[in-house]
C-alpha cells in the first residue's frame, strides 16, 4: 500500500471520471480494466479480475463497486468517495440532459439509428471484455469448463444468476483454493 498511498485523491476522482466518459454506449469494465490495469497500473491483472468477480456478485452497480473497491485500496474511505463520485458525477448530468433530448425526439428516424449504432458497439465492447479476462484467466481445462458451464446455464438455458452463483462459485472457490504444494520426490 506505500505506493498507492501516495496517489493523490483528484487523481482517483480524474481517473474514474474518464473512464466514465470513455464508456459511453457501454463497455464500462473495458474501460476500467484499460485504467486502472494498463494505463495508472493500481492493480495486476489477476487482482482486477478477483476484484471484478467480487464487484460482479454483491448487490448493486458492477462498476460502482469497483469504483468503491479500488478507490478503497488506495486510500481507503476518502479514496471511495472520490472514485464513486468521478465515477458518477458528470454522467448523471449528461444522461438527464440526453434523457430531455430523446423524450422530445424520440420518434425521429436519426434518433432510432444513432441508438442502433450505439447497441452495436456496446456489444463489441463487452466481447472486447470477455475476450481480453479470457485470455488471462482461463489456462486449464478446469477453468474452461467453469467458464463453459457458467456460459450455458445463463446464456442456454437462462438460469438466473443467483443459482448459476450458488452452483458454480461453491466449486470456483475449491478450485482456485491455495492448497499446499507436494515436492517433487
Amino acid at each position: 500500500m506505500s505506493e498507492t498511498a501516495r496517489v493523490p485523491l483528484w487523481r482517483i476522482a480524474l481517473s474514474f471520471n474518464q473512464i466514465a466518459l470513455a464508456s459511453f454506449g457501454g463497455g464500462l469494465s473495458a474501460w476500467s480494466r484499460q485504467m486502472v490495469v494498463e494505463q495508472r497500473r493500481w492493480m495486476s491483472d489477476e487482482e482486477f479480475l478477483s476484484a471484478m468477480t467480487v464487484c460482479r456478485v454483491l448487490p448493486g452497480a458492477n462498476q460502482v463497486n469497483l469504483a468503491v473497491f479500488v478507490g478503497a485500496r488506495l486510500r481507503g474511505v476518502p479514496g471511495a468517495i472520490v472514485a464513486t463520485t468521478g465515477l458518477l458525477a458528470a454522467p448523471i448530468v449528461i444522461v438527464l440532459v440526453l434523457g430531455a433530448l430523446y423524450i422530445a425526439h424520440r420518434n425521429d428516424a436519426s434518433v432510432q439509428a444513432v441508438l442502433r449504432g450505439m447497441t452495436a458497439a456496446a456489444v463489441a465492447l463487452s466481447l472486447s471484455m470477455a475476450y481480453r479476462t479470457g485470455r488471462t484467466c482461463l489456462h486449464s481445462p478446469v477453468a474452461w469448463a467453469l467458464f463453459a458451464a457458467a456460459l450455458l446455464a445463463s446464456a442456454v438455458v437462462r438460469l438466473p444468476l443467483l443459482i448459476v452463483l450458488l452452483v458454480l462459485a461453491p466449486l470456483a472457490m475449491w478450485w482456485a483454493w491455495p492448497r499446499r504444494r507436494q515436492a517433487a520426490s
